[in-house]
């Protein structure tokens, strides 16, 4: 019988499809740089497709300037066009000749082959939106629709530094009523398919929206602009244009898509998991596959789950008899933690400017030690900032993002202070460790500043490479001393593994096993002991969207994995530094091919 990392290595090993080979004979060097300038053109395609990504990176200026004054196109023709756009690219790809590519090349055509294929099998599904941070298939839901999204896109990303980023705000404005309606028709056309969220999803994002259908003198999205452009000097006629707009087009449209969910609610049933539509184990499966990047079953993703879950909680049985708490499962333990007063910041908005000032204060003690592990570090600022309040009810309990390629945004670590009492002091730091550096900012970070890779490459995010990556980042924070005076830290590091652990346990329990959202979130408490409003929130999340959750610990097994068998295979030659520099200069790929990567590092090593 095969164990986990066994099984994953093999589920790996299936996982990226054989590319297609063009017949031809061509040489490597002109392969390579016909595949340089087709995936030029791919990204030249998405900044058109995605004019949020072009102002996200500082991109939207000079010849991309008209790109500021647009959003997405979310509506039934722009999914049209996201299908077309798949199938032109794997046509341009099959006409490369991917045996003569070498090195990042080769890279870089089978980590682009992977996305396309991946993305063509959760496009032909035809359900669900794509404005989300992972295919969904709920157009809204509390964490995917423009209605989420766009508010806080345009208040802390779109620049108002003259009148024309003013126009440009007020147009994005009139684009985002034009979103909420695209976003309405295809939940209408999902809901004709049976295609229905849970009742407690559909209650959440209907508070959400209700927290953002208020007048325009309470409008964050008014507010924003009126304030910055004042402070620019610009005319009061930008603040007046918003406020109109927001009373004249973005309320109605909220008002269409506000009844049209209400109406489906009486569709609703209380079922979390997807496989209760007529294509929801095909969605789950193509889903499963586009995050993952392997060819794992759900019934084999739970098994790692349990296996995984029984090994770390082993581990941290150890550390919490050494606090003397050793009475009651792993998760009553973990909460009496919660219970010392002393570990919480207030729940007032003094209490989160000191928490976010706690974690600054982390973020610079780390970054101190990282050149004992790492060769190169990211040269941008990263802040820890709070997700907004008027979306944080339904969001996660923390996430990253990177900072604009022209330097002139900081990366951001959002962490979700709707309510303090579930950041405990011992919790913060492998959160942020694992969000902000070694994790994500730096993994990210690496990436962008490249000018090795592809700028296609640069900006893509696979989740098994990326949120195993930040996983790995959390252990590696332990190795070199963050926890060292922080026994309780240790173990808010464990307990976050044991999270990620219960995650595939339950994405996959709910959507292919049949399991309730409470016996999930009774499961997932039980696991780590965090607060039911936390873990509820999560396994909301984990409803919304399919199979993302499970690529956390899958893609954390197989980082872990490739050291072990560098170390294994080098002895002393292995230097840590050298095998990061493997994993990470070559940017986000499927797990195959990091494994390929890691090869190419021990045979170097070798010769």
């Amino acid at each position: 019988m095969l164990d986990r990392r066994q099984l994953l290595a093999s589920a790996v090993a299936a996982g990226v499809a054989a590319p297609v080979h063009a017949a031809t004979h061509a040489t490597g060097a002109d392969q390579g740089q016909k595949l340089t300038a087709l995936l030029d053109t791919f990204w030249a395609e998405e900044l058109q497709r995605d004019p949020e990504r072009a102002t996200d990176l500082g991109l939207d200026t000079g010849a991309n300037a008209p790109l500021k004054h647009r959003l997405k196109d979310v509506s039934r023709v722009g999914i049209e066009g996201d299908r077309a756009d798949v199938a032109r690219q794997a046509q341009g790809l099959a006409a490369i000749d991917r045996k003569a590519l070498t090195g990042m090349d080769a890279v870089n055509y089978d980590t682009v082959a992977y996305m396309v294929e991946s993305r063509r099998r959760v496009l032909a599904l035809d359900m669900g939106g794509t404005d989300g941070f992972s295919p969904s298939c709920y157009v809204l839901s509390p964490i995917t629709g423009a209605y989420h999204g766009v508010p806080d896109f345009l208040e802390n990303k779109h620049k108002v530094e003259d009148a024309e980023g003013a126009e440009a705000y007020l147009d994005r404005m009139k684009a985002l009523a034009g979103a909420l309606d695209d976003n309405t028709e295809r939940f209408r056309h999902d809901t004709a398919k049976g295609v229905v969220p849970p009742d407690f999803l559909i209650d959440i994002t209907l508070t959400q929206m209700g927290q953002i259908r208020v007048p325009a003198s309470q409008s964050r999205v008014v507010a924003s602009l009126a304030k910055r452009a004042a402070d620019k000097g610009l005319p009061a006629r930008y603040a007046e244009g918003a406020a109109h707009l927001h009373e004249t087009m973005i309320l109605p449209a909220l008002d269409r898509q506000m009844t049209t969910v209400k109406a489906a609610r009486a569709q609703a049933g209380h079922v979390p998991g997807i496989s209760r539509f007529r294509d929801g184990e095909a969605f789950y499966a193509a889903n499963l596959r586009y995050t993952t990047t392997t060819s794992m079953t759900p019934k084999e993703v739970h098994q790692l789950g349990l296996d995984e879950a029984k090994e770390i909680g082993a581990r941290l049985d150890v550390l919490l008899k050494a606090q003397g708490l050793t009475q009651g499962s792993l998760g009553q333990r973990v909460q009496a933690l919660f219970k010392d007063p002393t570990q919480f910041y207030a729940n007032t908005p003094e209490g989160k400017a000191q928490l976010l000032a706690y974690l600054q204060a982390k973020l610079e003690a780390v970054k101190a030690r990282l050149p004992t592990v790492f060769d190169r570090l990211p040269p941008y600022k990263v802040e820890a900032r709070a997700i907004p309040a008027a979306i944080d009810s339904g969001a996660p309990g923390a996430y990253s993002e990177p900072p604009s390629l022209d330097g002139s945004r900081p990366g951001y670590i959002r962490f979700n202070l709707h309510d303090t009492a579930e950041w405990p002091r011992w919790n913060l730091d492998t959160t942020l460790y694992h969000e902000g550096l070694p994790g994500h900012q730096l993994q990210m970070g690496l990436s962008l500043q490249s000018t090795e890779i592809p700028i296609l490459r640069r900006n893509m995010y696979l989740s098994a490479y990326g949120e195993g990556w930040a996983l790995y980042a959390e252990q590696l924070a332990n190795e070199i001393g963050m926890y060292d005076d922080s026994p309780l830290g240790r173990i808010g590091w464990l307990k976050g593994q044991m999270f990620r652990a219960g995650r595939c346990i339950v994405d996959t329990g709910m959507h292919t096993m049949g399991w309730s959202q409470e016996k999930a979130v009774q499961t997932l408490g039980d696991l780590t002991g965090d607060a039911v409003g936390f873990t509820t929130r999560e396994v909301n999340r984990y409803c919304a969207i399919p199979a993302q959750a499970c690529s956390y610990k899958i893609g954390h097994t197989y980082w872990e994995g490739q050291r072990a068998r560098a170390k294994a295979a080098l002895g002393a030659k292995f230097d840590i530094k050298a095998f990061h520099d493997a994993g990470l200069l070559s940017g986000a790929m499927p797990l195959e091919v990091l494994g390929r990567r890691v090869d190419d590092y021990i045979s170097t090593v070798k010769s």
